[in-house]
C-alpha cells in the first residue's frame, strides 16, 4: 500500500530505540523525511544509521531531553530548519518506574507527569503552527500504553498519568481539526530492547531456563506471541497517512487482543 507520505516531514520523539525507532523506520521506509530524537547521542547515531538503511528520504538525529522545554523547542526548530515544516508528529517517551501506590512519592508522580504528559503538551504547542500548514494533512500520533484501557498491576504511574495523554489527544482532535488529525496507539508488550533486557535479567536470576521461556510469559494474548515493534510502527505510519484520513480522536490498541476492555 502506498501511504502517500513520500516527501513529508516527520518528527518522532524518543526514537533511538524501541517503539519510537520502529515508528521512525516505518515512516522513513514509506518516503517521509524523519527527525529522530533521544538523550544518548551514541545510541541516537546508531539508530539514525539503522533508520537510514531503510529510508528513501533524509534522516536527521537531534539529541534532547523531553522533560526540558528548551530541548523540545530546539527539536521542533531543527525539524523545520531541515525540512521546511512538520507534517507528522509522533510522540513517544520512556516508561515511568514501576511500583505500587504506597511506594510512589510526590517526586515520582511529578517526574512521570513531566515525562509523559508535559512533553506531549509542549511538543503539540510548538509543532501546531507547522502541522496546520498542510491543508488537512497534518497528524499527531501519541504512543502511550494499553494501561489506559486496563490497569496493569504494579504500574500505578503508567495506569494513572498516561490517561492525561488520552484526554489531551481527544481534545486536540477537536481543537486542531480540520487541519490536523490526532490519534493514539496503545501498545502491549513488543520485543524491544527493554523487554529483552527484562527477560535476560529474569533468566540470570533463575526464574526461567531460557530466553524463549521468559519471552513466552509476555505473550499472554489470543495470538500467543509477543509483538514485533514494526507492527506498532506500521500502525503509526498508517495513522499518519492520508489512507487513514477519516480516523480522528481515536485510540488504537495494538496488543494481540490481550486487553479485556470492550472499548
Amino acid at each position: 500500500m502506498d501511504l502517500e507520505i513520500d516527501g513529508d516531514a516527520a518528527l518522532v520523539t524518543a526514537s533511538s530505540s524501541g517503539l519510537g525507532k520502529a515508528s521512525a523506520k516505518a515512516l522513513a521506509r514509506d518516503g517521509a523525511d524523519v527527525v529522530i530524537n533521544g538523550r544518548d547521542e551514541d545510541r541516537l547515531e546508531e539508530a539514525r544509521e539503522e533508520v537510514e538503511s531503510v529510508a528513501t528520504g533524509d534522516v536527521v538525529a537531534q539529541p534532547g531531553d523531553l522533560t526540558n522545554g528548551d530541548d523540545i523547542e530546539a527539536l521542533v526548530e531543527r525539524t523545520v530548519d531541515e525540512f521546511g515544516t512538520i507534517d507528522h508528529l509522533v510522540t513517544s517517551a520512556g516508561g515511568p518506574p514501576s511500583g505500587p501506590f504506597l511506594e510512589t512519592d510526590d517526586e515520582d508522580w511529578q517526574d512521570a507527569y513531566d515525562l509523559l504528559v508535559m512533553s506531549v503538551v509542549r511538543l503539540a504547542r510548538e509543532a501546531q503552527p507547522h502541522l496546520a500548514e498542510g491543508d488537512g494533512t497534518g497528524t499527531i500520533v501519541n504512543i502511550t500504553s494499553r494501561s489506559v484501557k486496563e490497569a496493569i498491576d504494579g504500574l500505578v504511574l503508567s495506569n494513572s498519568v498516561r490517561m492525561g495523554v488520552i484526554g489531551l489527544e481527544k481534545t486536540l482532535s477537536k481543537e486542531f481539526a480540520p487541519e490536523v488529525r490526532a490519534n493514539a496507539v496503545l501498545p502491549g508488550p513488543h520485543e524491544t530492547a527493554r523487554i529483552q533486557d527484562l527477560v535476560d535479567a529474569a533468566v540470570d536470576r533463575g526464574e526461567y531456563d531460557s530466553y524463549e521461556e521468559g519471552l513466552a510469559d509476555w505473550a499472554a494474548n489470543p495470538l500467543e506471541r509477543i509483538g514485533d515493534p514494526m507492527e506498532l510502527g506500521n500502525t503509526v505510519a498508517f495513522l499518519s497517512s492520508p489512507k487513514s484520513g477519516y480516523v480522528n480522536g481515536t485510540a488504537v490498541t495494538v496488543d494481540g487482543g490481550s486487553t479485556g476492555a470492550n472499548l
